[in-house]
């Protein structure tokens, strides 16, 4: 919820405060590469410290982040802070916010992987990626109270998040996984380890791509359809709720009915996803875009227990925390450079952030075969 309650608002706010296109999507750049730089670190200190505590740590610091980032974006709007100190205030302050959230993914991740075995570790993923697409529908949703304020939403999700804390540290279990002190630790799993390499490769462009739309499409909404700010959260924030509910569908009943190898989900969504980019290209009524975003849901429900169950069930059990870390920070280096790229294509013409996903993922289904050869090699020797 909290991440996907400020896709539809960051844009028309940042319009607001006269920030560009690419100052807009750079804060969210350079706070995915935050957390693509802090995810396996927090993945390792899960096996130290246990996934509860790095979980709680994650939550509590994503409800105080995220008072202050919208402190800041108080002062912008009100005209109490303006240019380049905004920009850089709005900067840093994201970072702080992401160095700390960072931990919560890492920790779901790893504990699902302690909670589940071989046999059900593709659907328990598909089940963690369900709930959070259902937050991904209840965001947007929530993203509707901007017609009242720009910042209520975001306001409304520092408290949410904080009693996800309080919740989390009076009902869950501990895991399973018994905490280990550091000298017995398995060496941490690089992106470079050919077990899960296949995997990374895939991820990272998966999301870049997914990133790249999703930064921008508060713009195509704005300019395509000539709303204002609050109309346009609202309309894409509809829109994302359709897209996170396709998702959510794919997760929730297709993943956990399908009895297959976690890379041929992968084989399955990318095709739809090039669909969806060229529709988003091609197209500039209300109903394509929602239709869109709509396919590209689906697809990335289907994609995402795939991808991350692919990674866990290629390493042993003692490296969950380690490669969950890995998996993790995948998408923030997506949202890295999708965003920085998608801003600055959109300057030049709308329309080539959406025919430049496409493209990427047309490349990255023609290395499929390859790179699903790899994954069967590595299985062989596993095996």
């Amino acid at each position: 919820m909290g991440f996907s309650v400020l896709f539809p608002l960051l844009a028309p706010i940042g319009r607001e405060m006269a920030l560009s296109e690419f100052q807009i999507t750079s804060i969210i750049g350079c706070s995915a590469l935050t957390v693509f730089l802090a995810s396996p670190f927090w993945g390792r200190v899960s096996d130290r410290w246990g996934r509860k505590r790095v979980l709680l740590i994650g939550l509590f610091g994503f409800s105080a982040g995220t008072f202050v980032f919208n402190w800041v974006l108080s002062l912008g709007l009100n005209g109490l802070l303006t240019g380049s100190s905004l920009y850089i205030a709005l900067l840093v302050t994201r970072i702080l916010h992401a160095a700390v959230m960072s931990a919560t993914m890492p920790a779901a991740t790893a504990y699902m992987a302690d909670i589940t075995t071989t046999a059900t570790r593709i659907k328990g993923m598909g089940a963690t990626g369900a709930a959070n697409n259902l937050g991904a529908i209840l965001g947007p949703a929530i993203s509707g109270l901007a017609v009242f304020s720009l910042l209520m939403p975001l306001w409304l999700m520092a408290v949410i998040a904080f009693f996800n804390g309080l919740f989390v540290w009076r009902y869950l279990p501990e895991s399973p996984n018994p905490i280990k002190p550091k000298s017995e630790l398995p060496t941490p799993v690089r992106y470079s380890d050919p077990r899960i390499l296949p995997f990374i490769v895939v991820g990272v462009f998966m999301f870049m791509g997914f990133a790249l739309v999703q930064q921008t499409m508060g713009f195509r909404f704005q300019d395509a359809l000539g709303l204002s700010a609050s109309e346009t959260a609202k309309t894409l924030g509809i829109a994302m709720m359709f897209s996170a509910a396709a998702s959510l569908f794919a997760q929730g009943f297709i993943v956990q009915r399908l009895n297959v190898q976690p890379f041929f989900l992968l084989k399955l969504a990318i095709p739809l996803l090039v669909i969806a980019f060229l529709l988003m290209a091609i197209f500039e009524t209300r109903a394509w875009l929602t239709i869109a975003m709509i396919i590209q849901g689906f697809a990335m429900g289907l994609a995402g227990p795939g991808f991350m169950a692919g990674a866990s069930l290629a390493v042993k059990n003692t490296e969950q925390g380690s490669v969950a870390g890995v998996a993790a920070s995948c998408g923030p280096l997506g949202f890295t450079f999708g965003p920085l790229l998608g801003g600055v294509l959109y300057q030049i013409n709308p329309i080539l952030p959406y025919s430049c996903a496409a493209t990427i993922y047309i490349f990255l289904f023609a290395s499929m075969q390859w790179l699903g050869a790899k994954v069967d090699k590595n299985e062989t020797k596993t095996n």
